[in-house]
């Protein structure tokens, strides 16, 4: 049997597809320091806030404004303080965190010297491509959960098993507001797929980890501004960040979906060419470290 044009002159046996398997590179990634200190610290953050909320005297003589408001409520059951705990993360530490684990997997290995040695093994490069962003995206859905997971488990032994309050709905039953909340974990799911594309795509070009996820991270920040500049217009939908807040769309009564959707396809196409430079770049590259 003639064989395929692919295989010709390599080890019997061999197969492109059986290379570096995702398990292996997800065991290999969870021994590294910064994915057990990334995700560590995703299960300390809501520990951190409860223990804070407990030094509250709660005299704060009127002020705080939104936030102090948005505090009190994180106090009346597990479900607000989830709430709350995504809040002060969504802007920036999960940017952070996501930007780490889809910025640090390919440049680290650049930096480390050990990249050419994975091809060399013979891993495709699309393929070894492939695998390295399937684990990146796995830790950084991994670490959004635990964040979730975390809050709502030491939020409800705290507080109890209440019902959702914001100040955009009227209050929602523990199963609806358990929906809610599931659902605002997939769209901010959806919406950091922007960040993992920008950092993966700078993982590529540079062999300096740290300017990767730095890099993405200050790109998401100068989004972020850009979007507050009311003089831009309509050029403001058209930013990366400019629906990453939509989600509270999903605790108003009725849910505001419009922008939700906005989100999600701005989100998808953003991460999409990204992630086609990338490898368009990484197949065409040059690897000499």
């Amino acid at each position: 049997m003639a064989q395929s044009s692919s295989t010709v002159g390599a080890a019997a046996g061999y197969r492109p597809s059986a290379t570096l398997p995702f398990a292996a590179e997800f065991r290999r990634q969870a021994s590294r320091r910064r994915t057990q200190l990334a995700l560590g610290f995703m299960v300390l953050l809501p520990l951190i806030v409860l223990v804070a909320f407990q030094f509250d005297s709660g005299n704060d003589d009127g002020g705080g404004g939104e936030f102090s408001s948005l505090a009190d409520l994180a106090t009346s059951g597990g479900l607000n303080f989830t709430l709350f705990s995504l809040l002060v993360s969504a802007s920036f530490l999960l940017v952070v965190v996501v930007a780490l684990f889809c910025g640090d997997t390919v440049a680290s290995e650049a930096s480390w010297g050990s990249l050419r040695y994975l091809l060399a093994v013979p891993v495709p490069r699309a393929r070894l491509l492939a695998v390295k962003l399937l684990v990146a995206l796995a830790y950084s859905g991994l670490a959004l959960l635990l964040l979730a997971g975390t809050a709502l488990l030491a939020g409800t032994l705290r507080y109890g098993w209440e019902p959702l309050r914001s100040q955009v709905s009227a209050q929602l039953d523990p199963a609806e507001g358990l929906l809610r909340l599931a659902a605002v974990l997939g769209y901010l799911a959806v919406v950091l797929l922007a960040v993992a594309g920008l950092a993966f795509l700078l993982s590529v070009v540079t062999d300096a980890a740290l300017g990767a996820v730095g890099g993405a991270v200050l790109l998401w920040i100068l989004s972020s501004i850009l979007d507050q500049i009311t003089a831009l217009g309509g050029i403001r939908a058209f930013l990366p960040t400019h629906y990453a807040n939509a989600w509270l769309g999903l605790l108003s009564t009725p849910v505001q979906t419009d922008d939700l959707v906005r989100g999600c396809i701005s989100a998808i196409a953003y991460a999409t060419l990204f992630w086609s430079l990338a490898f368009w770049r990484f197949t065409r590259k040059d690897v000499t470290s």
